[in-house]
């Protein structure tokens, strides 16, 4: 049995392998954030693009209640993505124009 005190060098190779420890810890976390960022790039490019108008529906979906601009921040969750044909007709059948984004101004259609 030694009973020496591990000398300088043996301390030395000891922090060695603790900061190799590490290094390999950090590349694989790095790594791992690498292909999350490159998944969620991927994600983005395959995600189709935002419709141009959009149709908000009454709660049960049976009904028109508003035609909003596509991304307009007050159209609710119950809307779906229409054409412009789709929303210059239901604004001339009597659907709601949003008073925030003003569709029927955008499609010169107004009252």
């Amino acid at each position: 049995m030694n009973d020496s005190p591990p000398s300088r060098l043996d301390m030395l190779r000891f922090l060695e392998r603790i900061q190799l420890a590490d290094l390999q810890r950090t590349r694989q976390w790095i790594a791992r954030e690498e292909q999350r960022e490159a998944e969620r790039r991927r994600g983005e490019e395959r995600r189709p693009p935002a419709p141009d108008w959009l149709l908000q529906q009454s709660l049960g979906g049976r009904h028109p209640v508003a035609v909003h601009v596509g991304g307009c921040h007050m159209a609710g969750k119950n809307v779906r993505g229409i054409g412009r044909d789709q929303a210059v007709r239901a604004l001339t059948e009597g659907v709601a124009a949003c008073t925030h984004c003003r569709p029927d101004t955008e499609l010169g259609v107004l009252d």
